[in-house]
């Protein structure tokens, strides 16, 4: 049986939505809610108003579209995902699935979301059955690499899970979904060079997927026919997108038997998991010992090759957003100042700041004994003071990796906080309606209802 035999097979296995077990439904849940936060916060991003005017040129959809979350707008569904999923990932605080260096909800979610607003009528149980097998086809298929990443595994992989996913909300027939896989294989996009430059184009990568999904899935279902045999072939993704390294085995017996979904870690931090390590762990040491930036000498990471890859870039004076983002000598700086990251750590103040650019200097990367390509964790962080003691924080596992999960109230601060930082806030009452909607979804008969608690001032809100 070749791998995608292997998916169908599980999707097929668990077309009852209570086949899939409560625990994966309740991640998925947490996720979701989790995600439509981060993606309120994301709608206030700069370039999302000209991901917006763009969009906009190719049509809307008053009737028997999608919503854009937090406004009003309604847009053909292929254009909804694009957009929803743009606002998810655009500030770098999507959940993400570790072994699989995989953001599954980002495509997944907004891609989902939006057939099933299209389509009407999808409950909230089947909406959080087909979320969790998603996100088993996106990360079984990133799990299988076994090289440094190339090739924008988050667009990619979680394209490939939002098509199943939709396929099996859509009670596609075996054909149609292998048409669909074959047609989401074929709009494949997305490398690390927009990572490295530092460019608003890593989220648009995800926002394409998404739209790639929903596209795939619809051709699919009126029978254009697409390529079978995409993840094994000679041009399928395991030889040519990981170069003919992958080693789907060990991942792939995990469906049905680990339910990825379980597996998801948060972001406690608007920026790249691989730089929450480094984040947490000064934070915790700096509050254990009562320590300012004006008592610490220097902060080392220890860490994997994939941190290094990922976020150890050199401070730049007027560095873009995006870079910032993912630049630890700077996130690190934030620490030593104001002993946080959140949602206003990367205004112009900042960016311009001297005394970060003078913090940054005090931080640096080195490599473990690690030699995983696509390992985040263990790591350790080195902290000398100035009145020359020096401390080793043992990272095992990550705060916010399932191992180390936030708590239930960070979580529920993460979303308050990203509800109010849309560019149409939720008011208080706004914010309990919606964590509400999402809590109880498994009553709801169409997810639809849950959707619209995204938007400021509407009648379910002040009811």
């Amino acid at each position: 049986m070749n791998h995608i035999s292997q998916i169908i097979e599980h999707l097929e296995a668990h077309r009852d939505a209570a086949s899939v077990p409560a625990a994966a439904r309740a991640a998925a849940k947490m996720f979701m809610r989790d995600s439509m936060g981060v993606a309120l916060a994301g709608a206030r991003v700069a370039e999302s108003r000209l991901v917006a005017t763009v969009v906009a040129q190719w049509g809307l959809a008053p009737q028997g579209g999608a919503r854009v979350w937090g406004s009003t707008q309604t847009l053909p569904a292929p254009s909804a995902a694009l957009r929803n999923a743009f606002h998810i990932h655009n500030q770098e605080f999507d959940c993400v699935h570790e072994r699989a260096v995989v953001h599954p909800m980002a495509v997944i979610l907004a891609a989902l979301g939006a057939y099933a607003e299209r389509a009407g009528g999808v409950s909230g149980t089947r909406f959080l059955a087909a979320l969790a097998l998603a996100v088993d086809v996106a990360t079984v298929i990133g799990m299988s690499a076994t090289r440094p990443i190339r090739f924008f595994r988050p667009a990619q992989c979680g394209c490939l899970g939002a098509t199943a996913g939709i396929a099996w909300l859509g009670g596609f027939s075996e054909q149609q979904t292998r048409d669909a896989m074959g047609l989401a294989y074929s709009q494949l996009a997305g490398t690390m060079q927009a990572h490295i430059e530092g460019t608003p184009a890593l989220a648009l990568q995800v926002a394409f997927a998404a739209r790639a999904a929903v596209c795939a899935a619809d051709l699919a279902a009126v029978g254009f026919r697409g390529p079978h045999d995409v993840l094994d072939g000679r041009y399928g993704y395991f030889a040519l997108i990981e170069d003919g390294a992958a080693s789907p085995t060990a991942p792939f017996a995990e469906l049905g038997q680990v339910w990825q979904i379980t597996r998801v870690a948060h972001k406690p931090y608007p920026t790249g998991r691989a730089a929450q390590g480094g984040i947490s762990g000064l934070i915790k040491f700096m509050q254990q010992h009562a320590l300012s930036a004006g008592d610490i000498e220097s902060v080392t990471l220890f860490a994997p090759p994939l941190i290094r890859q990922l976020v150890d870039r050199p401070y730049q004076a007027q560095m873009p957003v995006n870079y910032a983002r993912l630049c630890l000598p700077y996130l690190l700086a934030l620490v030593l100042r104001d002993g946080r990251v959140g949602l206003d750590a990367y205004t112009a103040a900042n960016l311009s700041a001297d005394d970060l650019a003078k913090l940054s200097a005090r931080v640096g990367v080195q490599p473990d004994a690690n030699t995983d390509p696509n390992a985040l964790a263990p790591q350790r962080l080195l902290v000398k003071t100035r009145a020359g003691q020096t401390f080793a924080i043992d990272m095992p596992h990550v705060y916010g990796a399932p191992e180390a999960r936030m708590s239930e109230d960070a979580q529920r601060q993460k979303f308050v906080d990203c509800c109010r930082a849309a560019p149409e806030p939720l008011d208080d009452h706004g914010i309990a309606a919606l964590q509400a909607a999402i809590d109880d979804i498994e009553t709801c008969a169409d997810v639809r209802e849950v959707f619209a608690r995204t938007i400021p001032n509407t009648p379910q809100q002040s009811s």
